[in-house]
């Protein structure tokens, strides 16, 4: 419990912030235990450092003496890939889903 009050202040110092956190997971192919958490960072940069900086190394003996599971690091796609992708299947997408990208600001053109 204490990792978890104490993460937060380590991840706001290099721009961290949960996307997925601990729920169970559907397995639609394959085999996983467990939950998944997924933090995203601005880079890779800041990734690293906030995983070697002392805040963190700090807590994370709380982490890893309760729990076994594996921790990676992975570039993300930028933002202009995911709206390029969006972009390029417009016409497959549903009108309801476009409505909704159009909600949160998509430009289509």
């Amino acid at each position: 419990m204490e990792y978890l009050e104490r993460i937060d202040a380590t991840l706001k110092l290099f721009g961290g912030r949960f996307i997925v956190h601990g729920d169970e997971v559907d397995v639609l192919e394959g085999s996983w235990q467990g939950a998944l958490i997924v933090i995203a960072f601005p880079d890779l940069g800041r990734a690293r450092a906030w995983y070697a900086s002392p805040a963190y190394q700090e807590i994370l003996p709380l982490r890893t003496g309760n729990l076994v599971g594996d921790a990676v690091l992975v570039q993300g796609v930028s933002p202009e890939h995911w709206t390029g992708n969006q972009r390029s299947r417009a016409a497959t997408l549903a009108l309801e889903r476009i409505e909704q990208l159009s909600t949160i600001g998509m430009r289509w053109a």
